[in-house]
C-alpha cells in the first residue's frame, strides 16, 4: 500500500469525487419545521463551508420545566448513518409526547448535513466529526459542543444514534487507511444491534435496559468466536466500551451519568429500513424508561 498520508491535493480530489445523493432541506429541515409547537426550534449555527445550505437545528421542549431530568438525543454525527437521523425525527413526531412532563428533551437530528447529503462519514475536509469532540477538529463538533453548553440544568441522559453499515467496510475503512497512510484491519461488520458505552462510566444496567427494549424489535449483534465486537471485548450482551475522551467521541459532550452510543446494522437481508429506525426508537425508550425508574 501507499504509506504517504493525504495532502491538500488528495483531499481536494476526494472532495471533487463526492456526489450529492440526498437533500437536507427536503428530507430533514422540512420535517423539523413541520413539528408541533410542543417543540422550540433553535438554530445553533451554520456550517462555514455553505452557511445558506447548512443551518443546524436543535429541538427543545417548549414547556421546559426546572426540576425535570434533561435528555439529550443526538443523531447524524456521521451523516451517512441515516437510520439514526430518521429515528430522531420519527421520535420527535410520534413518540416524544409520551415523555412530556417527565423529561426536558433536547434533540439534534442531524449534526453533519453535508455527510448526510453525500453519504459520507467525514466532513468536506476529510475530518471525522466523531473524533473531534476533544480537539475541535471539525466545525460540526465545535458547534454542537457550544450548543450543548447552553442547555440549562444538568443533563441526566445522552444517547447518540449511529449505525454500522456495509459502507464502513467497503468504503470508509479503505479511505481511512489511504488518508492516514497506514494499514487498517478490515473488521467484519456486526450483524445486529449493539451499544458502545464509555469506559469511564459504563453503567451496564442502563445499557442492558436499552438492549432489552431493542430486542423486541431487532436482534442484538453476536460477538465473534473470541467474544469481541470490532476488536473490543463484549462486557455484556450487545455492549462494548470505548475510551470516549481519548478518542474524542460524542460521549464527551456531557458528564451525564447515563450515556450510550447506539449502533445498528441496516443492511442485512433480514432488516428493513423501518425496523432499523424502530430499533433506534426502542433504544431511546429503553434508556428513558430506565432513567425514570431510577427517579421513582
Amino acid at each position: 500500500m501507499n504509506n504517504k498520508k493525504w495532502g491538500a491535493a488528495e483531499k481536494k480530489q476526494w472532495l471533487h469525487e463526492a456526489t450529492f445523493e440526498k437533500n437536507y432541506q427536503k428530507d430533514i429541515l422540512d420535517r423539523v419545521f413541520a413539528l408541533p409547537e410542543t417543540f422550540r426550534r433553535e438554530e445553533y449555527g451554520r456550517l462555514d463551508y455553505d452557511p445558506a445550505r447548512y443551518p443546524l437545528y436543535a429541538l427543545l421542549s417548549a414547556d421546559w420545566t426546572a426540576g425535570l431530568p434533561t435528555a439529550l438525543i443526538t443523531a447524524g454525527v456521521h451523516g451517512y448513518e441515516v437510520g439514526g437521523i430518521y429515528a430522531a425525527l420519527k421520535f420527535l413526531e410520534e413518540t416524544s409526547q409520551e415523555y412530556a412532563g417527565k423529561f426536558n428533551l433536547a434533540v439534534v437530528p442531524c449534526v453533519s448535513p453535508w455527510g448526510y447529503e453525500t453519504n459520507n462519514r467525514w466532513n468536506p475536509y476529510a475530518v471525522d466529526p466523531n473524533r473531534s469532540f476533544m480537539n475541535n477538529g471539525a466545525e460540526e463538533a465545535v458547534l454542537l459542543k457550544k450548543f450543548v453548553s447552553t442547555i440549562p440544568g444538568k443533563i441526566a441522559l445522552h444517547i447518540d444514534l449511529h449505525e454500522t453499515t456495509d459502507r464502513d467496510k467497503t468504503v470508509f475503512r479503505p479511505a481511512l487507511a489511504a488518508r492516514d497512510g497506514i494499514e487498517i484491519a478490515i473488521e467484519e461488520v456486526p450483524q445486529g444491534f449493539y451499544l458502545v458505552g464509555d469506559e469511564e462510566r459504563p453503567q451496564l444496567d442502563f445499557q442492558n435496559a436499552i438492549n432489552r427494549s431493542v430486542e423486541k424489535i431487532t436482534p442484538l449483534a453476536p460477538p465473534d468466536n473470541e467474544g469481541y465486537t470490532l476488536g473490543k471485548p463484549e462486557v455484556s450482551p450487545g455492549v462494548i466500551l470505548y475510551p470516549m475522551r481519548e478518542l474524542g467521541l460524542s460521549g464527551t459532550l456531557t458528564d451525564a451519568p447515563y450515556h450510550s452510543t447506539t449502533e445498528i446494522y441496516p443492511d442485512g437481508d433480514w432488516m428493513t429500513p423501518e425496523a432499523s429506525v424502530d430499533g433506534q426508537i426502542a433504544a431511546l425508550r429503553g434508556g428513558l424508561e430506565y432513567v425514570l425508574e431510577q427517579k421513582a
